[in-house]
């Protein structure tokens, strides 16, 4: 009974969530809409992502320390709270007619800071309130809030911007963000219990999260494969749209559809996890995820040369990312002691979204100035790809697609002969007194 109170306490904070996630993401199209309006260049939307991302990969292991010592539900509860905060800046620089493009990079940074506290808080939630067996059902519904949010806000924003302003959208973002913290307020959010770890400096803390990874064999494979699928990730979230728009001669409706095909994908997946929540060896739900997203999402993306072959790989990608995600987020719940979840999962999103800058900044080059032109001209690379994914423009994008669906492939299938991941479901090491042996490889690390 117990059990079933703490998994209906936590849908009802995903709830609260998928509320705010759909007012976040209105802001950030209407900003977008915005900051390309006042510039008319897409460095500066790389930009304001990349900035958002500098608080978690350069801060991750001390705020997973917080994450651990502090009250979770008042984590959670500032964390939302300080996010509006800067919904409200900007609106006030935007009605005084004050707002700048650098006034939305310092927005992001201070945005993305307190993003790096409430992820790791929220997912270490699902370790504090729900039973082992129904980590994998609780993450697909993490992933159902956030898919759901991804195909509703750009639709809503879009018919909104066009009855209203973007200072209606940013007052609704507020008040959506007011919404998550209500639904807090109705919940009990267990903290971990740390009175020792109180007793260390905020250094040695951190390095615990760096410390219980590598003393973990498991949990060192499976960070490597989690850079692995961030990377190819990222290539997708950089190269969707300008693949789309080159093959489609800038058709805006065909980008708008593979867009919603990607949201609709992800709400499958998600609602699909939700309620089963994954194959009972969690790691053929991370290994086999990882090769269909790679085979039928993004190499049926790569070789489609028509908007429906696209839209089946969008929707594709996104279906087997829930069930990957909710499969790895489990294992990785199994194996951490509830009291070192926060800085345990903090470094490892440090370490995962570390390689988000380099696929933002490198991708575009390698498209724009190496493959699009190889394949433009009578190179062993045409060669290779011209039957596969054709030639025009466009054609050097949709063969990086193909290359990261067969690599994500490989990865997945070589990962089999990999013991230490092979057998992550056996390997849970769960020992509440880690904090307390002094000479444990964590607390020297």
């Amino acid at each position: 009974m117990a059990s079933n109170r703490g998994l209906l306490h936590f849908i009802i904070i995903a709830a609260g969530q998928l509320v705010s996630l759909v007012g976040t993401a209105m802001a950030g199209l209407a900003l977008s809409i915005w900051a390309w309006q006042e510039t008319g260049q897409a460095t500066t939307l790389a930009l304001l992502s990349l900035f958002g991302l500098i608080p978690a990969i350069f801060l991750s292991p001390f705020i997973g320390v917080f994450v651990d010592r502090w009250n979770r539900k008042l984590t959670m509860m500032l964390s939302d709270l300080a996010a509006g905060l800067s919904t409200v800046i900007t609106l006030v620089l935007l009605a005084t007619g004050q707002l700048e493009i650098w006034h939305l990079y310092l927005l992001a940074v201070w945005a993305g800071l307190f993003s790096a506290f409430q992820i790791p808080a929220y997912t270490a939630t699902i370790g504090a309130m729900v039973p082992e067996k129904h980590y994998g059902r609780a993450s697909g519904i993490l992933s159902l809030a956030q898919s759901s949010a991804n195909l509703i806000a750009p639709a809503l924003a879009g018919i909104l911007l066009t009855v209203t302003s973007i200072e209606a959208i940013l007052w609704i973002d507020v008040v959506t963000f007011a919404v998550a913290v209500l639904t807090l307020l109705f919940v009990s959010v267990p903290s971990p219990s740390s009175q020792h770890d109180d007793q260390r400096t905020l250094w040695q803390s951190a390095r615990d999260g760096f410390g219980f990874i590598a003393h973990e064999p498991t949990l060192r494979a499976l960070v490597l494969l989690y850079v692995v699928i961030n990377l190819i990730g990222a290539i997708g979230m950089v190269m969707l749209a300008p693949t789309t728009l080159a093959r489609s001669n800038n058709d805006a409706l065909a980008l708008g559809s593979v867009m919603s095909a990607l949201g609709l994908g992800g709400l499958t997946g998600g609602a699909v996890m939700s309620v089963w929540g994954g194959p009972r060896r969690r790691i053929h739900g991370v290994l086999l995820g990882l090769a269909a997203v790679g085979i039928f999402g993004y190499s049926v993306f790569g070789i489609g040369r028509t908007p429906l072959i696209w839209l089946v790989g969008a929707f594709n990608i996104s279906f087997f990312v829930p069930i990957l995600s909710g499969s790895n987020q489990a294992i990785w719940l199994s194996q951490i002691p509830k009291e070192l979840q926060g800085r345990v999962l903090a470094t490892r999103q440090m370490i995962g979204l570390g390689v988000s800058p380099l696929v933002m900044l490198g991708v575009g080059p390698l498209a724009d100035y190496v493959v699009e032109p190889a394949m433009q001209s009578a190179t062993w690379y045409a060669a290779v790809f011209t039957p596969l994914v054709g030639n025009g423009v466009g054609a050097g994008m949709a063969s990086l697609f193909l290359i990261a669906g067969l690599l994500a492939f490989m990865v997945a299938l070589y990962s089999y002969f990999i013991p230490s991941i092979r057998q992550a479901d056996k390997n849970t090491s769960k020992s509440p007194n880690t904090l307390e042996q002094p000479n444990s490889s964590m607390s020297d690390a």
